[in-house]
């Protein structure tokens, strides 16, 4: 069985910072698997991410476009989203791995779909930590409970100092 870390983000700000200190510990050939419910944060996360490597330009959900690619100092951040694919053959064609392998960082929204085909991985689970009260705050706006799981070799060699890196954010880290 896999080690698990659980962390209660209580902001946006919050889940910024988990996915700077994940993309802190990445490095070209990593795939990040992001699952979770419809308004969970994945996008959120992926931007969070996406400016600690160094994107400056407005990072958007590619859903319709599936893969979106970035520049960044340390290589190429590439985010993509399989959603509205249907057949794993449709992810096997974006080519993610070799995206990865060659050319940089993958982050996958929707990824838990289709991880069996991804290889190694990092996989990062998005809710909501309780229900959202009725008001008008965004849903962004509420806390999240992130949940962290090492897939393959390349991440367990990492566990440990990216661990300690998400404790030292002080937001209250649970490993399992």
């Amino acid at each position: 069985m896999s080690p698990t870390v659980s962390i209660v983000a209580p902001s946006l700000a919050a889940t910024h910072a988990v996915a700077s200190t994940i993309a802190a510990c990445s490095r070209v050939g990593d795939i990040i698997v992001l699952a979770g419910e419809m308004g969970a944060g994945k996008t959120a996360f992926a931007q969070g991410f996406g400016r600690a490597l160094g994107v400056v330009e407005p990072i958007t959900s590619p859903t319709f476009t599936l893969v979106q690619t970035y520049a960044t100092p340390r290589g190429l951040f590439h985010h993509a989203d399989v959603y509205r694919l249907e057949q794993l053959h449709e992810v096997a064609d974006l080519a993610l791995g070799e995206l990865a392998e060659f050319r940089g960082i993958v982050v996958v929204e929707w990824g838990d779909v289709v991880s069996a085909v991804l290889g190694e991985h990092l996989e990062v689970r998005l809710g909501l930590a309780a229900e959202p009260p009725d008001d008008d705050q965004p849903l962004l706006d509420h806390a999240r409970r992130i949940t962290i799981t090492p897939s393959g070799r390349t991440w367990a060699e990492r566990w440990q100092l990216l661990t300690a890196q998400l404790d030292a954010l002080d937001l209250g880290t649970a490993a399992c």
